[in-house]
């Protein structure tokens, strides 16, 4: 697979998490909760990477690299809780700039694993990026007085659980193949919701009402099995650095999808910190293009 396919995998991945929050809030708007959707998307998406196991490998999979999996599918499932922790106490906007923290809490734990300092197209790519944020989910007049300290370590706690996946995700499980790592990983989550969310939407058959049931298919779709599919093959050759930048993505795309599917405002400032975030993306592969071929 030619280099150039991993750096966009990471990108097509963290635009599958920016459709998330418009896609939970369309639930809301239809009557469930927010813990009863992403329920449903964990146990959902479980199922559906166990059929494409199925359809994929033909034969009772194999288990293997049990703590990183396990790590794996524990730090999905509290990115999400965690985040969802985060909207309670916050406005969904300041709550996006917490979670986007992982930026440079991923590169912090690059440079510490890896035992080096941060590269200066990293820090000038995290410059681009924090100042993009700001613009993009629109707090600069957000009024932070009024917010209670648990919003702050919530926000906080997402933005390192994010990282940790990242990093799991970097390391290799020998003689396994992707579909059988998205199974377990995905398994793993589901078992964390159990305990997280509304597990009882199983049992009480509110799962597989047909709009929950629809809900819960997208959002395992775009929630699980692709993000983990994609982040599986791309963050080993990628390395988590520049994972955390790439990631960024997700943010321009949870504007635009809440523009396009909530009618949601998009003013000339979000733009601008759309355009800025995106510079800051493309920052460090220009660099390394321009190490590569010399120009």
């Amino acid at each position: 697979m030619k280099q150039w396919m991993y750096p966009l995998f990471i990108v097509l991945a963290a635009s599958c998490y920016g459709i998330l929050s418009t896609i939970i809030k369309l639930a809301i708007q239809d009557g469930f909760t927010a813990s009863e959707a992403v329920t449903a998307q964990y146990f959902i998406g479980f199922f559906i990477a166990l059929i494409l196991f199925i359809i994929v490998r033909h034969k009772i999979p194999k288990f293997g690299g049990g703590f990183t999996l396990l790590l794996a599918g524990l730090f999905t499932a509290t990115t999400g809780t965690v985040y969802g922790q985060t909207v309670e106490y916050m406005p969904a906007s300041l709550a996006v700039v917490m979670l986007f923290q992982f930026t440079w809490v991923g590169i912090l734990f690059d440079c510490i694993a890896k035992r080096r300092f941060p590269k200066r197209v990293e820090v000038i790519s995290l410059l681009f990026l924090f100042v993009g944020t700001i613009l993009a989910a629109g707090v600069i007049d957000v009024d932070l007085s009024g917010i209670p300290w648990q919003g702050w370590i919530w926000g906080m706690a997402s933005a390192v659980s994010f990282s940790c996946f990242v990093m799991v995700n970097q390391r290799v499980v020998k003689g396994m193949d992707t579909e059988t790592r998205l199974l377990f990983t995905s398994f793993f989550a589901a078992i964390a919701i159990f305990f997280f969310q509304s597990p009882e939407i199983v049992w009480n058959g509110t799962l597989f009402d047909s709009n929950l049931l629809l809900y819960g298919v997208i959002l395992g779709f775009f929630g699980i099995v692709i993000p983990i599919y994609l982040f599986s093959i791309a963050v080993p050759k990628v390395g988590t650095a520049l994972t955390s930048i790439l990631s960024a993505m997700e943010l321009p795309v949870a504007i635009t999808a809440s523009v396009l599917l909530l009618s949601e405002r998009l003013s000339i400032l979000q733009i601008s910190g759309i355009v800025v975030i995106l510079i800051g993306m493309t920052l460090p592969s220009l660099v390394q293009r321009k190490i590569k071929y010399g120009r």
